[in-house]
């Protein structure tokens, strides 16, 4: 039998099971004391770290064991990951949540925010004022004033170029910049990415603008759930429209420019050549930073990601040389390294699979064990009356449903988006 027709078929049996055992047990909910009568619950011994314990000490963190292999000896970076896409299994980390600016990695976030709220056919003509605010220095694509751009392109010029200048445009259609910066703080809180707080919507160097490679890693393993977002951040080259001018003729024309990828594992440069399976997903580099950059690549059916922050190495692109290294060793390591960690699911999920109580156990369904990681988004909802109960009922298959969905897709069509990209 298939994968993906054993996964539908377990998802439905999962969602069905949480279904009979909820509609028995409901007439004891509705005899349960009210939360006023409970007693209250006491308060925990400490702040628990996001993805395990062992992310939040400093140094290196892995389980080193018989045929494991060790790890690089020439990483330099301040923070750095490796983990499993699909199943969110951290294989190793180094300061995994270390507060440290993200620079352009951020536009993953601002991405994985507004990438929903339009069609990529929806157009709009660029005012001067939405174009205020873009810093100096910033790396532009060549938007222009009085000129139009489908949304498409303007992603096209997120995720190639890096373009500023195509962040606040979008921006601008969202409602503008503080209004986007808030959306994408409510979204990071929503994947558990805590570490982050966004200043700016593009990453330009700004007070108290930071991430780390747990978030910016959690960040692309949600945004990678959405269609346009892997081709966006897969694409090598695209054509990008330029100035309406005149031509020799008199007539007002618009031609085409046009642009290549940043990052290096996906476009190559002279001393790094393009990498094996990558497909993916964002770079980024400023003063304050330094170099960053998370990736996706597959191999064997095997999917990773890495992220890599601020290589005290400033030799020229170290921070992929960095990434490829761990990518190797990763892909060497996985299946036989221990995890010393997870990517938690987003905050919604983790509390609507926790929602039927005690009677579920971890790993089970409702249970908050490794066994439950989907990723997708539901909100659940209840009340003390009958209608209440069939709502909480309701909702409960609903986001197993969901879970499902996300279990029959999670394997991303990453080998197909490697050789469907043009090479340089």
């Amino acid at each position: 039998m298939p994968a993906t027709e054993k996964t539908v078929r377990r998802s439905l049996l999962v969602a069905s099971a949480v279904l009979l055992s909820t509609a028995l047990t409901a007439p004891a909910a509705l005899a349960a004391p009210s939360p006023a009568t409970s007693p209250p619950a006491a308060p925990p011994a400490h702040t628990p770290v996001v993805g395990g314990e062992r992310l939040g000490k400093p140094g290196t963190q892995v389980n080193l064991a018989a045929g494991v292999p060790v790890l690089p000896k020439e990483l330099s970076a301040r923070s750095w990951i490796v983990a499993d896409a699909e199943t969110g299994d951290v294989l190793a980390a180094h300061d995994a949540h270390r507060p440290l600016a993200p620079a352009s990695t951020l536009k993953m976030l601002f991405a994985d925010t507004l990438l929903p709220k339009w069609p990529r056919t929806t157009t709009h003509r660029v005012e001067p004022s939405d174009l205020a605010g873009v810093g100096a220095g910033s790396s532009m694509v060549g938007v222009k004033e009085n000129e139009t751009y489908s949304v498409h392109d303007l992603w096209l010029g997120v995720f190639l170029r890096s373009g500023n200048d195509a962040v606040h445009v979008l921006a601008a259609m969202n409602g503008g910049v503080d209004k986007t910066v808030d959306e994408m703080n409510a979204h990071a809180e929503e994947l558990q990415a805590l570490d982050t707080h966004a200043v700016s919507p593009d990453g330009y160097d700004a007070p108290g603008q930071v991430s780390s490679a747990y978030d910016l890693t959690l960040i692309a393993r949600s945004g990678l759930q959405k269609k346009d977002f892997r081709e966006y951040c897969s694409t090598v080259r695209a054509q990008f429209p330029g100035e309406t001018k005149k031509n020799k003729k008199g007539k007002r024309v618009r031609e085409s420019f046009e642009i290549q990828n940043t990052n290096r594992l996906l476009s190559g440069d002279y001393d790094v050549p393009v990498y094996q399976g990558i497909a993916g997903v964002k770079n980024g580099n400023t003063t304050n930073a330094g170099a960053t950059f998370t990736g996706v690549a597959e191999r064997d059916g095997k999917v990773l990601l890495v992220t890599v922050m601020n290589p005290k190495k400033k030799e020229s692109n170290e921070v992929y040389k960095e990434t490829a290294r761990l990518f190797d060793w990763g892909f060497a390591a996985a299946g036989k390294v221990e995890p010393v960690g997870e990517l938690v699911p987003p905050k919604s999920v983790a509390d609507a699979t926790a929602a039927p109580g005690p009677s579920a156990s971890p790993g089970q369904a409702g249970g908050t064990g490794a066994g439950s990681q989907p990723v997708a988004s539901a909100h659940t909802g209840g009340g003390a009356d009958g209608m209440g109960v069939a709502l909480g009922i309701t909702g409960g298959v609903l986001v197993l449903l969901a879970a499902g969905a996300f279990l029959v897709n999670r394997r991303w069509p990453l080998p197909d988006l490697v050789r469907r990209r043009p090479r340089p």
